[in-house]
This record gives structure tokens, C-alpha cells and sequence, in this order.
């Protein structure tokens, strides 16, 4: 795992095409913007268990 310290209005570059650009510090949160091309999903980390656990349902019931 890579950890950095940023400051708003800096960006993080991941890969060619993805960025995460800090937009606002408060207390202990970070507020972040996302920037990816249209066909790379960006999902919270509970959304996309979620939409896995219910891949895997549908996997079970129709094989």
C-alpha cells in the first residue's frame, strides 16, 4: 500500500488516465474527486462488495 500526504488542490495520478484531485480537508475527512474514463467503474469499497455478493447470487441461480 502506497500512503501520501496531499494538500488541496493537489492531484494524484494513477496509471495514464485516472486521477484523484483533494478538494477539501475537514477534521479527520478528505473530500476527493474522481476522474476516469467512462468505462472504468468507481464504486465506495461497501458498494462494490455489494454488487459482488449479488453477481455471485445470480451466479448460484441461474447456471
Amino acid at each position: 500500500m502506497l500512503v501520501l500526504s496531499r494538500a488541496v488542490g493537489e492531484i494524484i495520478s494513477i496509471g495514464d488516465d485516472i486521477t484523484l484531485h483533494i478538494l477539501e480537508l475537514n477534521g479527520g475527512q478528505v473530500k476527493f474527486g474522481i476522474q476516469a474514463p467512462a468505462g472504468v467503474n468507481v464504486n465506495r469499497a461497501e458498494v462494490y462488495q455489494k454488487i459482488l455478493e449479488r453477481q455471485a447470487t445470480q451466479a448460484q441461480t441461474n447456471p
